[in-house]
């Protein structure tokens, strides 16, 4: 029973025998045909030069999958042993291209060259140990195709995606990411750094109970973030505004919200009053320039502008939760 318990059920990669090297091969590109056509899929709508990159990738791992099987079947016959790298101990894996979403250009790139550098290792090793003549002529081969098949990669990039392409791709998955996560995100944390001053400072200075305004801090960021989460969601399905996943967008606008306020919220876990309320207003103002920057950054707003506009507008929520609460 110990033994069941402890024993691995992978395989060594040294306990396979020329067959099963030789099924493990098969399946390997098998999966890796299967993953850049996942790629090109993922990328077709947006990139689709760079798609077409990823289709001819797998259409050479068909090539070597077919001359793999034809080399199996003269040697072993029809039936090929099921045998996948996850059967085997200390195999490369792969992940599955819904793990790597979103997939952005320049991360399926380093991906396919990391996929070519691991089948390339496989076969050099797989070569070592095989006796038949032909089966180490066709890994061998198999090995020195992969380790070209990133600067036949580069060589499609170049033919398929020259400079001018490259970076309109690059500036369209840079729109993208500002329309399904930065927008969205920055509205929330507008919403929560602001328009939670007026509750939690009012309520601060009406009590003076920095854990009585804590809980109203914390209900009102948890609140507003519930709130401003389900409208952004609910308000467009991003097909044909283009803005992406509502769900995805819906999670940045709600997190950053609840963020935003519970970053003045916080301080009141300080018994102190004018401790909390001193780091309270520190923490808004840097929340404050911090919107500023990420809509300079982002946004291209000018500095000055929008500095201007989100520090007054905070500074006058402040001011009136302040009135409010010491009214």
């Amino acid at each position: 029973m110990f033994s069941s318990l402890f024993s691995s059920s992978r395989r060594s990669f040294d306990s396979l025998s020329e067959q099963e090297m030789l099924a493990l091969a098969i399946s390997s590109e098998e999966d890796d045909a299967r993953i850049y056509l996942s790629y090109a899929d993922g990328l077709r709508e947006a990139y689709p030069q760079s798609a077409k990159i990823f289709e001819a990738m797998a259409e050479e791992e068909h090539n070597h999958r077919a001359r793999l099987i034809e080399l199996h079947r003269q040697r072993f016959g029809e039936t090929i042993p099921l045998i996948r790298r996850e059967h085997v101990r200390g195999y490369y894996e792969r992940k599955p291209d819904w793990l790597v979403r979103p997939l952005g250009i320049d991360k399926v790139r380093n991906m396919a060259a990391q996929m070519e550098e691991q089948a390339a290792r496989f076969y050099e090793q797989a070569a070592k140990r095989v006796s038949d003549a032909a089966t180490r002529k066709l890994l061998g081969d198999l090995a020195l195709e992969e380790k070209h098949h990133e600067q036949r990669a580069h060589n499609l990039e170049e033919k398929l995606t020259p400079d001018d392409v490259q970076d309109q791709e690059r500036a369209g998955e840079r729109k993208q990411m500002i329309l399904t996560y930065i927008q969205p995100g920055l509205a929330g944390l507008m919403d929560g750094s602001v328009s939670t001053l007026a509750p939690i400072f009012a309520a601060a200075f009406a009590t003076q109970d920095t854990w009585q305004t804590f809980l109203v801090g914390m209900s009102a960021s948890v609140g507003a973030g519930i709130s401003m989460g389900f409208t952004e969601a609910a308000h467009d399905d991003g097909h044909l505004s283009g803005r992406g996943s509502p769900v995805k967008r819906g999670l940045a606008s709600g997190i950053m919200t609840t963020i935003g306020g519970l970053g003045h919220a916080l301080p009141y876990l300080i018994t102190d009053f004018w401790t909390a309320t001193t780091i309270a207003v520190i923490v808004v103002f840097i929340e404050l320039w911090a919107i500023a920057y990420i809509q300079n950054r982002f946004m291209e707003t000018p500095f000055m502008r929008a500095a201007f506009q989100v520090v007054l507008g905070g500074a006058l929520v402040l001011a009136a939760g302040i009135l409010i609460g010491n009214a």
